[in-house]
């Protein structure tokens, strides 16, 4: 299979291996982690321990005897399989001079930051990771990432089916497999219908009421499903922004199939000729916008504003000292629309940016720019 080398991404790590005395890599399955460890740990005498392994755990039975006198990089993949490693990490961690570094790969989110923020407090530095971006695969191959989503192994597939077929086996792994794994004694097919609820609110704001009552679940039971999902990395809740503006404004979160492959393949879209088709059309491209610009902005300084009245900004973006409003348009010709001026207004932004599915760059307005994808990815690239 053909690979796409991840520059951006492994210097991102290396540079927090030099800093930090951990670094906990946190994905979701199959996005490229463990390859990712291995091209960074090639030519070295990195150790590692994949904790599905049956070999490698039992080589950890007594993990300070297995571990303490190791050196360089140590690599532990899939590390929510043992929480109980924390604690003794965080003495290898304290050790002067520090003669191993430990590169932690996870793949559910929740556990793994409560566990090592508390116990790993001042040791770890914290990596997301995802599927392939915009950046990594060129804008040339921009519609088949957005088709296809993010994962190697669908991206990289050599036809559109065996894509699907991938991203369908994904998802009953997921579902019959993986949430047993992370401990949770849940229905596989409710949780596959719960999903497909998702992909079909996908870009909506999220009432738990609403989906409750179409899956015949307790709202407590659909918020705990959301927020599995979430930790898992295939689910984003986009959180709204609220001040006191004088304006009556939504304070729900925006719900999103984080991959857009994942998203097609739970909508039934084998194709691109078949999105283009779709009446989430737009909803798609926003999510698959949404994301590639998180890979390079600070995710807990994004939000989405809403009014009661109607009024709405895709993705408002705290940081850097600025305020930026980024809104997402599948057209090559967007145009300036009432909710932009209100947003400009009310948000008191520096700067509106219209990222549309065309190439060019042109002004719209004084503050307001529309632009693509890769070029605005790469203007606020950290």
């Amino acid at each position: 299979m053909k690979t796409i080398q991840r520059p951006v991404l492994r210097c991102r790590v290396e540079r927090a291996l030099r800093r930090s005395r951990s670094v906990a890599l946190l994905g979701p399955r199959q996005c490229g982690k463990t390859t990712l460890a291995r091209n960074l740990a090639a030519g070295s005498k990195a150790v590692f321990f994949d904790l599905e392994n049956p070999a490698d755990l039992a080589r950890l039975q007594d993990p300070m005897l297995a571990l303490e006198n190791l050196r360089g990089l140590v690599v532990l993949d899939e590390i929510q399989r043992r929480p109980d490693l924390l604690p003794v990490l965080r003495v290898l961690l304290d050790r002067r001079p520090l003669p191993a570094r430990f590169l932690l790969l996870g793949s559910a989110a929740p556990d793994i930051i409560r566990g090592a923020s508390e116990t790993l407090a001042g040791r770890i530095e914290f990596i997301d990771m995802q599927g392939f971006d915009v950046r990594e695969v060129g804008p040339r191959r921009r519609d088949l990432l957005w088709a296809r989503g993010g994962f190697p192994p669908s991206f990289l597939a050599a036809s559109d089916q065996d894509s699907l077929q991938w991203r369908l086996d994904f998802i009953r792994t997921f579902v019959e497999r993986d949430v047993r794994l992370l401990g949770y004694d849940l229905s596989p097919e409710m949780l596959r219908r719960f999903l497909v609820m998702l992909a079909h609110y996908h870009g909506q704001i999220w009432n738990a009421s609403e989906i409750g009552r179409s899956l015949q679940m307790a709202h407590p039971t659909a918020r705990r499903y959301l927020d599995l999902l979430s930790g898992a990395f295939l689910v984003r809740q986009l959180p709204p922004w609220f001040e006191n503006a004088g304006k009556r404004v939504v304070k729900s979160p925006k719900v999103y199939i984080r991959d857009s492959g994942l998203l097609h393949a739970l909508l039934g879209l084998d194709s691109l000729h078949a999105v283009t088709g779709h009446p989430k059309l737009g909803a798609s491209w926003e999510g698959f916008a949404l994301e590639n610009m998180l890979t390079v902005l600070n995710a807990r300084q994004a939000y989405f504003w809403a009014t009661q009245a109607g009024a709405e900004l895709d993705l408002f973006y705290l940081g850097r000292g600025q305020r930026l409003g980024i809104e997402f348009k599948y057209t090559s010709a967007p145009t300036v629309t009432r909710s932009m001026h209100v947003a400009m207004a009310d948000l008191k932004l520096d700067h509106l940016y219209v990222v549309h599915a065309g190439s060019t760059e042109f002004r719209m307005a004084e503050k307001i720019t529309a632009t693509s994808l890769p070029d605005l990815m790469n203007r606020l690239a950290e």
